[in-house]
C-alpha cells in the first residue's frame, strides 16, 4: 500500500529556510504526480506545489518564486525547498500523491515560522 513518511519540519525565524523530505513506498513513485499540501491551525487543507514527474513543476500562487519542489526518483524522495519563510507559512506540511486535495496523504510534519 501507499506509504508517504515526511521529515524535516522545525522551527524558524522569518526570512529563514527549511527543506523537507517525503520517503515514499508502495507505488511507482517515478510516473506519479506527486504533491506538497499543507494544513494551518484552524484552516483548510491547501495545496502548495507538485511536481508531474515529467519535468514540470506547479506552484500555488501564495508560495511562487520562494519553494521549490523536486524529485529523486531513484531513492523514492520526494522534496520541498521552502526559502524567505513567513509566519503565513505556519503549517503542517504533508507530501500527497496526485493534484490538488485528492490522492493519498503521509502523516505531516511542521513548520513553524515565528521571530
Amino acid at each position: 500500500q501507499v506509504q508517504l513518511v515526511e521529515s524535516g519540519g522545525d522551527s524558524v525565524q522569518p526570512g529563514g529556510s527549511l527543506r523537507s523530505s517525503c520517503a515514499a513506498s508502495g507505488f511507482p513513485f517515478g510516473t506519479y504526480y506527486m504533491s506538497w499540501g499543507r494544513q494551518a491551525p484552524g484552516n483548510q487543507r491547501e495545496w502548495v506545489a507538485g511536481d508531474n514527474a515529467r519535468g514540470r513543476t506547479d506552484y500555488a500562487d501564495s508560495v511562487k518564486g520562494r519553494f521549490t519542489i523536486s524529485r529523486d526518483n531513484n531513492k523514492n524522495i520526494l522534496y520541498l525547498q521552502m526559502n524567505s519563510l513567513k509566519p503565513e507559512d505556519t503549517a503542517v506540511y504533508y507530501c500527497k500523491t496526485g493534484s490538488g486535495l485528492s490522492g493519498d496523504w503521509g502523516q505531516g510534519t511542521q513548520v513553524t515560522v515565528s521571530p
